[in-house]
């Protein structure tokens, strides 16, 4: 006989953990399905020989609303990256050059290289501060009232030069988007900048699998089944190998190609982007100075002239994250091959100014869904949940923690209402 629930879940990420938490406070007997062996999708981490491992280059900002109102920061033990980035680019004689980008609102984060016109135009500049704000500003369907474009178009259009957008936010957003031409729609970049404004991103000391983890201990104990792959759904059952389940209410919280492959006669856009995080670790002993001046800051190639997107030395932030005396550094390219480490290598070389062939390999992880695409047209307003299952995932708001766990919600909130359980208030939070 097959068991029932009020609801059943496909997927045990973020978005399913979610929903499962929304539905369990409000009382719903929930059971969640996951095929991996541990929560958290594509937000997991490996702890190895003493480093802590996320499982490709991620961050959380705190000023995320959504996550913000479901998680306990202070459990969590956030650390701060630097609010900034270093530009490395070369001078007309092959110098390495780094210019040093900062939060102006905070003095100790400020560097006069950011005056320099290799980063843009002091009216280039004045111009995005002044976008960025205006994007902070926004709240909810504000955000969809502003003409979808390329990014790349909006940034142009509000008076950037082409040097800022070129070889600035350029090569910074390339690692946020994991698309390299700024073809992402502005509205999600829009929420992305807000995001940046509003705060800091930053890293837990147990690595980002903490944040799922969280999640799951809030439920009730045997909510989550683990290595219990669901092979069929339909708008009251889950099939697994493991047997039949009932449900009064179905919801798919997996990346979109697993919703698809569930729900083949379902709209579900499951174009996205791929990336491949290497992890290498030095004696800081071995360093002749600390990299990046001993900061956690992100580093962009200005002229794109290697496969590193973006790298930073972690341990200076979260020094949990390797073992004493030792420096970890997350660095990311484009695509889904760890065959190009010594490439990547020698573009660390540059980057950072030393040698790197003595650099210990660690880790490193092909991701070949890291993100869903997020070109436009693009909506963040709430989507119509009039499917007969329940779809929830970050492809369904923004490719973000912010976008996954307000979509779990969405869909719970929709569960609720399906099972006649009356919730004592209305949220409305951006995706």
């Amino acid at each position: 006989m097959a068991q029932t629930y009020d609801v059943v879940i496909v997927g045990a990420g973020l978005a399913g953990l979610a929903a499962a938490r929304q539905l369990a406070i409000h009382g719903a007997d929930v059971r969640v399905v996951e095929a991996a062996d541990a929560v958290g999708g594509r937000v997991r981490s490996d702890h190895i020989d003493g480093f802590t491992l996320d499982r490709g280059f991620q961050l959380y900002n705190p000023a995320y609303p959504e996550a913000a109102r479901v998680l306990d920061h202070q459990a969590l033990d956030l650390h701060s990256l630097v609010r900034g980035m270093d530009i490395v680019r070369r001078d007309r004689r092959d110098r390495r050059k780094v210019v040093h980008l900062g939060d102006p609102r905070s003095a100790r984060n400020w560097h006069l290289s950011a005056l320099s016109s290799a980063a843009g135009t002091v009216r280039g500049k004045a111009s995005f501060a002044a976008y960025a704000w205006q994007a902070s500003r926004l709240h909810g369907a504000q955000f969809d009232e502003r003409e979808d474009e390329p990014a790349q178009v909006a940034l142009a259009r509000a008076g950037l030069d082409a040097t800022l957008i070129d070889q600035v936010l350029k090569p910074f957003l390339t690692g946020v988007f994991l698309e390299p031409h700024l073809m992402t729609s502005r509205r999600f970049m829009d929420a992305v900048l807000a995001s940046f404004v509003k705060g800091t991103p930053a890293l837990p000391a147990a690595g980002m699998q903490a944040i799922p983890d969280q999640l799951h201990d809030a439920l009730p104990p045997g909510s989550v089944l683990l290595s219990t792959p669901a092979t069929a759904v339909g708008a009251d059952f889950v099939d697994t190998e493991a047997g039949r389940m009932s449900a009064r209410v179905v919801i798919v919280a997996t990346d979109a190609p697993g919703a698809a492959k569930l729900l083949p006669d379902a709209s579900i856009a499951t174009a996205g982007n791929s990336v491949t995080t290497w992890y290498h670790a030095v004696d800081a002993s071995q360093l002749p100075e600390p990299l990046a001046g001993g900061r956690s800051v992100i580093t962009v190639d200005a002229h794109g002239s290697g496969p590193v997107i973006n790298t930073v030395p972690l341990t200076y932030a979260v020094p949990s994250y390797a073992p004493a005396g030792r420096v970890l550094v997350s660095t990311s390219a484009l695509g889904a091959d760890a065959g190009r480490e010594q490439q990547v290598r020698e573009h660390l070389g540059r980057l950072y100014g030393v040698d790197t062939s003595s650099w210990q390999t660690i880790a490193a992880y092909p991701i070949e869904y890291a993100l869903p695409s997020m070109r436009g047209p693009l909506s963040l307003a709430p989507p119509r949940f009039d499917e007969p299952v329940l779809i929830a995932g970050d492809h369904r708001a923004t490719a973000s923690i912010q976008g996954a766990m307000v979509s779990g919600r969405r869909a719970a909130d929709c569960a609720l209402h399906r099972l006649g359980i009356r919730r004592p208030d209305e949220r409305r939070v951006v995706a």
